[in-house]
């Protein structure tokens, strides 16, 4: 039995002591220190005053700079000939593929014949049915498309928005591209806004044409795999750090639009998700563009091809607007600009001319 004054678990092991010195040698090293962390010193503190009693008497931050930076409507974007009022009602963006493999069956290039007559006999209708802006591509973006030559889509689109640009003087021409050499030279020949199907890549491009030519700028999300964690915090962190490159390059952060990039990178599942969480967008503070139009997880949903997606983009438009969608880019405009309206007067508050009169 262990003496009455021995600690728990017997007696402490001795120390070892040297068979050359004699001296008891200290046990093993403890573990290392660890290091002092370096926070930030705090800035803008407001003092408290316990004098004034209430609110004041506790310390809080004032924003810095001046700048609130929470989210709010944007301030209104010029875009070419317009200046877009965030806000006050939906924009409707007209699709103009001048492809031959469209998804949806639009493609300019199938029908042959005079491509850029085409085009601009196309861009009229979108106008007369209430386009606000049009939207030009050469080149697919679908799921598995074939990527083309830099040479190719400038054949494609710079004659088009061209024509486009004298006949239309009043309407503001978006390009969507991801080649800087087509960007430059759809600038050249009219566009006034650029759209990036790549905008969160991790090159900045694309944002310093547009930055060069005081141009604004669409970001849309995209991936080359459908692989999420999180998906709306991954989209709307992507689409954050994607207009933080944009700002580094030298586009104003007042100049730039965020595309959730429905149907890009993302399963079916991933897009009905990203639908219904598209209030979680308003947080980056830009406009926001919506592109559903006639997109395969509408087809899955109702089995339908195509042709046959109207009803369901409709949806998608109204649905949009709801959640506070800014811009939404569509094949069928009219259907579509009859629908933003009924949804902004219920959402928005817009009325048409003369609704005093009418009431």
């Amino acid at each position: 039995m262990a003496p009455p004054d021995t600690p728990p678990g017997g007696p402490p092991a001795p120390d070892r002591v040297s068979q050359v010195s004699g001296r008891a040698s200290p046990g093993p090293p403890g573990p290392p220190a660890l290091p002092e962390r370096s926070l930030p010193a705090e800035r803008g503190v407001v003092a408290p005053d316990p004098a004034r009693g209430g609110g004041a008497a506790t310390p809080s931050f004032a924003p810095a700079d001046g700048v609130a930076g929470t989210p709010g409507v944007p301030q209104p974007t010029a875009i070419g000939p317009r200046t877009f009022a965030w806000g006050t009602r939906t924009f409707v963006m007209g699709i103009l593929n001048v492809t031959p493999d469209s998804f949806s069956g639009d493609g300019l290039l199938a029908a042959g014949g005079d491509v850029p007559a085409a085009a601009l006999a196309l861009a009229r209708r979108m106008v007369d049915e209430g386009a606000d802006l049009l939207d030009v591509g050469g080149e697919s973006s679908r799921p598995g498309h074939t990527a083309i030559a830099t040479a190719d889509e400038l054949a494609r689109v710079v004659p088009v928005i061209r024509a486009l640009r004298a006949a239309l003087p009043e309407v503001p021409l978006s390009v969507d591209t991801t080649k800087p050499a087509v960007a430059e030279a759809a600038l050249a020949a009219g566009a006034d806004l650029l759209n990036d199907v790549w905008g969160i890549a991790t090159d900045a491009a694309l944002a310093r044409v547009a930055a060069d030519h005081g141009v604004p700028l669409v970001v849309m999300h995209n991936r080359a795999e459908a692989r999420y964690t999180a998906l709306v915090a991954e989209i709307v962190a992507d689409l954050q750090r994607a207009v933080e490159r944009a700002v580094a390059a030298g586009v104003p952060w007042e100049q730039i639009i965020v595309d959730p990039g429905f149907g890009f990178g993302k399963a079916p599942s991933h897009n009905l998700a990203l639908l219904r969480e598209l209030p979680a967008l308003r947080a980056l503070g830009r406009p926001v563009l919506l592109g559903t139009s006639r997109k395969s997880t509408l087809g899955k949903v109702l089995d339908l091809p195509p042709a046959e997606r109207l009803e369901a983009t409709l949806a998608t438009t109204v649905l949009g607007i709801a959640a506070g969608v800014d811009v939404v880019r569509v094949h069928d405009v009219l259907p579509n600009v009859r629908a933003a309206r009924m949804a902004d007067a219920v959402v928005r508050g817009w009325r048409p001319d003369g609704w005093e009169r009418a009431t």
